[in-house]
């Protein structure tokens, strides 16, 4: 398995496997914890329509990953790894938009 994640990767260590890993795990882990405190400031409930759930967690919490990702890479010594993801993540996003608008 981990041979397979370094090739796709294209990291030399298993050690890299498990840093990056291990920041997923915690970014995950960042957000959920942090949505909690969010929606209870803007007074999000059970009881809100799901579409305004869903857009204030898209104008909070993932921005939010976002940026817990990069600060847990830069932790874990995989910064420029987790900036090159974040790259390819944005260019995708942007790619669909711009193939919608021609």
């Amino acid at each position: 398995m981990f041979e397979k994640l370094k090739t796709r990767w294209g990291v030399e260590g298993a050690w890299q496997v498990v840093a990056i890993l291990c920041v997923f795990a915690l970014t995950g882990f960042s957000a959920m914890y942090i949505k909690r405190p969010i929606f209870d400031l803007l007074g999000i409930t059970s009881d809100t329509p799901i579409y305004w759930r869903i857009l204030v967690w898209l104008l909070t919490v993932l921005p939010a990953y976002q940026v817990l990702l990069l600060a847990y890479g830069f932790l874990f010594g995989q910064f420029q790894f987790f900036l090159a993801f974040e790259k390819r993540t944005f260019g995708r996003i942007a790619s669909l938009f711009k193939s919608r608008a021609s």
